[in-house]
């Protein structure tokens, strides 16, 4: 063991006078230890959203939708689907179809988003989350089973799927009968019309998102293109890639092999004001959390000052036995230092068992003091996500050593430049 490590040691052990300075060093300890123990959590946390908010995003949205440039529905989609296929990467594609329209039931009238989905493959590509009551199965034919559930004059209207705020709000059930009308008209002997048609409610999904759950609702591809009268259109093709961060790179490739009039866009570019405001907070969260550790670093500073303070006298007799300007600046970055790799050290430990537990200790709490950190029927979230990014732990340890090594430098020095003869004048 190097000696001016064992002086550093010996100088963190405080004497009956050189109390206070003890007091400051453990402050300085918990400071650093408080600092990167809510530097992990925090972000965990922060990484735990943005997952759980990306996984429940990807789930209703496809990775890559296709569209046209031109106004209009899209045509021959089952052969821009084989031409897709061959992309490697893509994994799957199904055929879709959006609409904006008027929802009505016996209790109100709400604004509504359809999508046309083929029930074949479309859960290939996209989850509508959980399906709280009936079958998505039901979209194509009515089950002959349940046909008490429903009225006889019923049994031959297309079924319906919508969200969960949506039948809240409404007052709608399962097998209730509601009525689409379109804001394109149709032409009559009396003019322009909205269409308008029945269905029959099959399924009442919950995507974890309050706007999807309130304002989208699903038909099958042949209900849709017979309610808008497409004819065998669709509005785009919904795509599945192996990899959601090289979706943009697919979507080009894509875009490149299919040319004018296709347009490929992918889930970056539909949620890049979303996911750049997260990102954006977790780097304030980052630097505010951080001064918690450059207030340590202050109390390092000052400890060390008032430690050379009080051993001007010791400093004085290693320099007159040979001990260089060197030596004495590494007794005092060596005790800084250890500071440091005690107060992190304690801190990630802390840190990772909350980050890793987080699920565990946040109901440990809500039933000791009674209360909820999330309402389900606020955030949408059953419990509170964590996910550990340890890139972020080795930057929080490697920062904060850092930052503890850069504070010893000041009181080291004035330490070295201590003149031997000047200090031992008056003893």
């Amino acid at each position: 063991m190097p000696y001016e490590f064992f002086i550093s040691k010996r100088y963190l052990r405080a004497k009956r006078k050189q109390v206070f300075v003890s007091i400051i060093t453990f402050i300085s300890i918990f400071g650093i230890f408080l600092g990167v123990a809510a530097l992990i959590i925090v972000l965990a946390v922060m990484n735990g959203f943005e997952t759980d908010l990306r996984t429940k995003i990807l789930g209703i949205k496809s990775h890559i939708e296709l569209t046209t440039d031109i106004a209009g529905p899209m045509k021959d989609y089952e052969k821009v689907r084989e031409r897709i296929a061959g992309t490697q990467g893509v994994v799957a594609s199904t055929p879709f179809i959006y609409s904006q329209a008027m929802i009505r039931s016996g209790n109100g009238v709400t604004g509504v988003i359809i999508r046309g989905l083929d029930t074949q493959n479309a859960f290939k590509v996209i989850n509508l989350g959980k399906i709280k009551e009936g079958n998505i199965e039901h979209l194509n034919k009515l089950p002959t089973d349940l046909s008490n559930r429903y009225k006889k004059e019923d049994a031959q209207l297309s079924g319906i799927v919508i969200g969960k705020e949506m039948a809240k709000n409404l007052g709608i059930f399962l097998y209730d009968t509601i009525t689409i009308i379109s804001p394109v008209g149709v032409s009559t002997p009396m003019g322009m019309m909205p269409m308008m048609k029945k269905f029959i409610v099959v399924g009442i999904f919950e995507s974890g998102f309050y706007e999807y759950d309130s304002t989208l609702a699903y038909l099958s591809l042949k209900s849709c293109q017979d309610f808008l009268q497409m004819g065998d259109t669709v509005t785009g093709i919904d795509i599945k890639v192996d990899d959601i961060y090289k979706a943009d790179t697919i979507a080009r490739v894509i875009q490149s092999k299919l040319g004018f009039p296709y347009w490929a866009h992918n889930w970056m570019q539909m949620n890049k004001n979303l996911f750049s405001a997260l990102k954006l907070e977790k780097r304030v969260m980052f630097i505010i959390l951080s001064l918690i550790v450059l207030v340590a670093a202050f109390n390092i500073i000052s400890a060390l000052i008032m430690i050379v303070m009080e051993k001007n006298k010791d400093i004085a007799i290693l320099k007159s036995m040979g001990a260089t300007s060197r030596t004495i600046m590494k007794i005092f970055v060596y005790q800084g230092l250890i500071v440091g790799v005690i107060g992190t050290a304690l801190g990630c430990a802390a840190g990772l068992a909350v980050a890793l537990n987080l699920q565990r200790v946040s109901q440990f709490v809500e039933k000791m003091f009674h209360f909820k950190f999330l309402p389900g029927d606020v955030y949408y979230l059953s419990e509170l996500p964590s996910q550990v990014n340890y890139g972020d732990v080795v930057i929080i340890v490697i920062g904060t050593m850092l930052v503890c090594l850069i504070s010893t430098i000041y009181p080291s020095w004035k330490a070295s430049r201590l003149d031997p003869a000047e200090a031992l004048r008056y003893e």
